[in-house]
């Protein structure tokens, strides 16, 4: 690893997906020198398709970015949501569901969101992969940081972004179940080929406590599966083992027809499964000491919301501001970050109770009760957003002593 000196400050940064790449672009942006630092071997591609929705637009927009992630708009026309058998329930417009605004909104694949941030600032920041930060001290003058590579090196602040398992808030904070709040389902998610000849589409199959889905990203040959379904507690052990959560999605669908089978033996040939439960990461505090955190490690809000990548986009905006507003006193603009983000970010981690979790009922009644609602939808998209997504006014980058932007409030659309 080089080093940088600058008059405002080094930053390390651990994990270099969305939260990490989006604040070390605009830390960059306001004079500090910036090492990034990520365990894989590079920018991760793949990933499902993830939105950005209402002020994190205009995060987007102030970044330079919006006019590539329009480019690489899915434009889903329509979900179709079916019975246990695969008969049709209802197909509505995708937004109509999610709460977006078509026109507005953006929905990329991830990997795509991950290209672009990382494009935005690779040239700029120092990027260092397949390591990992292995021991924090934290002292009056800075963070003395040891890397799992055996590489030593001091820094003024530590930012984690490194995800819902963060190795950095383990660290500085303790084991995670003290924050982890678990919502009562598993998921597991991979690719495979898309024999039906889906198109700019997705089929969502469900029955009481399981729910399946087949996502096609445009016209792909490949498709995205979701296989989710209710468990009562954490499966702790399965999470610590390939072999036991491959055993314990295809018990849990042994006896499901539609393309359920087919769907079970795709995610044992996959090379690409990801399995986890639906979670939310609450901390009472964002920081301690030198460190801070954002996106999923601090204030996971679950993909029930679909407002993940959105509140990493805002938050790291509003952490990078607070820096440099209140330049050479980091306790002061951890505070601020907080402050100026929390209310939006519990609002949005409050949809699950709402909105999107009703997607996944659990008992026959409620299942008929959610399929009579999505039968009052349409397929035309909605006027309007959900206004969680827009709850919050970002403060302008002039103000903290950044290049200027154009006065706009992130609730206009």
């Amino acid at each position: 690893m080089g080093t940088r000196t600058t008059s405002q400050g080094t930053v390390l940064v651990s994990g270099a997906s969305i939260a990490g790449a989006a604040v070390a672009f605009w830390l960059h942006r306001y004079g500090y020198a910036v090492t990034v630092v990520e365990k894989s071997a590079g920018v991760r591609n793949g990933g499902y398709p993830i939105d950005v929705r209402g002020t994190a637009v205009e995060v987007a927009r102030r970044m330079g970015i919006l006019p590539r992630l329009r480019e690489a708009h899915i434009a889903s026309r329509r979900l179709t949501f079916l019975h246990a058998d695969g008969s049709t329930v209802a197909s509505v417009h995708p937004q109509a569901v999610a709460g977006g605004v078509e026109g507005h909104d953006v929905e990329v694949p991830r990997g795509e969101l991950t290209r672009v941030l990382y494009g935005a600032v690779r040239d700029e920041v120092e990027f260092v992969f397949d390591d990992s930060i292995d021991t924090l001290t934290d002292h009056e003058h800075g963070v003395d940081v040891t890397f799992r590579s055996g590489v030593r090196r001091g820094f003024d602040l530590v930012l984690g972004a490194d995800g819902l398992h963060s190795r950095t808030r383990e660290l500085v904070c303790g084991p995670e179940r003290p924050f982890h709040r678990y919502l009562g389902y598993c998921f597991a998610i991979f690719t495979m080929p898309n024999t039906l000849g889906l198109s700019h589409e997705a089929l969502i199959w469900n029955t009481p406590g399981r729910a399946a889905a087949l996502y096609a990203v445009r016209d792909s040959a490949e498709l995205h599966a979701f296989l989710t379904f209710a468990h009562p507690r954490p499966p702790y052990e399965a999470l610590r083992d390939p072999v036991a959560r491959r055993e314990l999605v295809a018990a849990t669908f042994a006896h499901d027809g539609w393309e359920i089978p087919e769907m079970v033996a795709a995610m044992h040939r996959a090379t690409d499964p990801f399995f986890d439960t639906v979670s939310q990461i609450r901390m009472p505090r964002w920081s301690s000491g030198r460190t801070a955190f954002l996106g999923d490690a601090a204030y996971a809000p679950s993909f029930l919301t679909g407002q993940g990548s959105s509140l990493a986009l805002v938050g790291a905006y509003l952490l990078a501001t607070s820096l440099a507003t209140h330049r050479g006193d980091h306790t002061a603009a951890f505070a601020t970050y907080e402050r100026e983000a929390r209310a939006f970010v519990e609002l949005n981690q409050a949809q699950v109770a709402t909105g999107d979790a009703a997607l996944f009922p659990t008992t026959a009644e409620a299942l008929e009760k959610r399929n009579q609602k999505l039968r009052g939808l349409t397929t035309t998209p909605p006027r309007t957003g959900r206004p969680a997504h827009t709850a919050l006014t970002l403060p302008d980058p002039a103000d903290a002593g950044g290049p200027a932007s154009p006065a706009h409030q992130a609730t206009s659309h």
